[in-house]
């Protein structure tokens, strides 16, 4: 078989595999999904609030703007309610995204491909021991996966350690004080293999955040049960043949009345309160949820033991970088 039909084979294994291990851990049923939301309702991610979304005229609608989805984590939570989907049950989805700002890297593109999930939960379970049970069973997905590839690909061997390490941002700037954020990740994801980085979003005792975090979906700013502030995080494993931490979900337990007023006031963004999610979040229309997005093509590139996206998606790139990438024997889609 080609080179190329091979990997494209087993990149269907890896979606598949995970997929499946996804839903039935988290207990989650396949739905449809947007690739485009109207302009103006806050239902987009605004992810760092600068970068611009691809948008466009509907004829049809009177020429009003729609926009790009850059992730579903707002749409996700109102689809939640509006399925009436039951407590501990929950949403999967194929996101497709187009992040025309994002700078290529061998890690980054500018076409997103990522699992969306959302889970309704009650207000009790808006707690730090929550998010870590739920982060365990992704991690026992993601070994299983794992396994299921190198029987069908015995070269591949897994790497990933028996548990992943918890670890809350506060805590990783006091263990690595001179180191700036990425330089931290690094570290704690080579010393550990797998770690789950607690509180992003919030600033911390040298007054940055760890990294940026939209005010609108995850809760950053509550108190957890460990003192620290947060109720979200990042999944990060290391990645052997890039030799660096490699982020592969974003996730958390979402903002509720309170954090929402909140950290719109932290972020400058009151005016956001008139849009129709935040006036439902507001109005207590919308169920109390946890949710995330988790990387396809980054799953891929892991399990695959691939050192660029490109080898694992199709995606635009400059005739420098194929050019650059061939001459490294690394074929892009």
């Amino acid at each position: 078989m080609n080179e190329i039909l091979q990997r494209e084979a087993a990149i269907t294994l890896v979606k598949d595999t995970f997929s499946r291990f996804l839903c039935d851990y988290l207990h989650l049923t396949r739905i449809s999904s947007t690739l485009i939301v109207l302009d103006g309702t806050g239902l987009n991610d605004d992810l760092n609030g600068i970068e611009r979304p691809v948008s466009f005229p509907i004829k049809s609608l009177n020429e009003q703007k729609a926009v790009v989805v850059h992730s579903l984590a707002k749409w996700k939570r109102v689809r939640l309610k509006e399925l009436e989907v039951e407590e501990n049950r929950g949403i999967l989805t194929d996101m497709r995204a187009l992040r025309p700002d994002e700078d290529y890297s061998p890690i980054h593109s500018i076409y997103v491909d990522q699992w969306d999930w959302e889970k309704h939960i009650s207000k009790e379970n808006r707690k730090l021991s929550y998010l870590k049970d739920t982060v365990q069973s992704i991690y026992n997905a993601l070994k299983e996966t794992e396994q299921i590839v190198e029987q069908h690909y015995p070269n591949l061997v897994p790497i990933l350690p028996d548990a992943i390490h918890f670890i809350h941002s506060e805590e990783l700037l006091q263990k690595y004080p001179s180191f700036t954020a990425k330089e931290r990740e690094n570290a704690i994801a080579k010393e550990f293999g797998a770690v789950f980085i607690i509180g992003i979003g919030g600033k911390l005792s040298n007054h940055e955040a760890h990294d940026g975090r939209a005010a609108d979906y995850d809760d950053w700013s509550s108190k957890n049960e460990d003192g620290y502030f947060g109720l979200n995080g990042d999944l990060i494993l290391w990645h052997p043949i890039l030799e660096t931490a490699f982020e592969v979900s974003s996730m958390g337990i979402r903002v509720d009345k309170m954090a929402l007023e909140h950290q719109l006031a932290e972020k400058n963004c009151v005016e956001k309160k008139k849009l129709s999610f935040h006036t439902k979040l507001l109005n207590g229309e919308l169920t109390e949820s946890i949710g995330g997005g988790i990387g396809q093509s980054r799953l891929c590139m892991f399990m695959l033991k691939k050192s660029h996206v490109g080898e694992v998606q199709v995606s635009v790139w400059s005739d420098t970088i194929r050019s650059e990438m061939k001459e490294k024997g690394i074929n892009l889609l």
